[in-house]
């Protein structure tokens, strides 16, 4: 039998709550903004863990990376240090199955999206865990690739984020 929005919300929260990370349910606030969603929290610096209204089965996982000014400058379609970028990144999320999207403002690049879904018939605490850990994982990946590519070094993301775990 399908699970309703309410069921996969609470035990979505439940598995959040089981990591000890800090979070936010930021529902409200999006739907206030125009959002679509029957549910949304917001898991330690940079998760988004949602329920779209569009979607009756799934959960959606992902992750915003928004890049520092001085660091999207470098990101522009001529610089081929950044087209190896985009490249080693499509790659790298091709392979671990998970959906990546440029985020793009007025001025050019601003960030880059790292982004999964749990199915509901397939929503369990281990499935849930098992995707986080890939869009985590794919999320470190990238900020090696992008720091590699783009002279960082790879232990200084440009936000000055941790790499090590999305549950902090």
């Amino acid at each position: 039998m399908a699970r309703t929005a309410k069921e996969m919300r609470d035990m979505v929260e439940e598995y959040i709550r089981a990591t000890g990370a800090a979070y936010e349910d930021q529902t409200e606030a999006v739907r206030k903004k125009g959002g679509m969603v029957d549910w949304q929290f917001h898991v330690g610096e940079k998760v988004v863990v949602n329920k779209r209204t569009d979607r009756a089965d799934r959960i959606h996982i992902n992750v915003n990376m928004r890049f520092a000014p001085k660091d999207a400058m470098l990101l522009v379609p001529t610089n081929p240090s950044f087209s190896k970028a985009i490249m080693e990144t499509s790659e790298i999320c091709t392979v671990c199955k998970v959906g990546h999207q440029w985020l793009k403002d007025n001025k050019g690049i601003a960030g880059l999206a790292i982004y999964s879904h749990v199915d509901e018939e397939a929503l369990d605490r281990r499935t849930f865990h098992d995707e986080w850990d890939n869009v985590a994982r794919v999320t470190g990946h990238v900020q090696r690739i992008l720091s590699a590519n783009m002279g960082r070094p790879p232990h200084e993301p440009s936000d000055g984020a941790s790499v090590k775990s999305m549950y902090g």
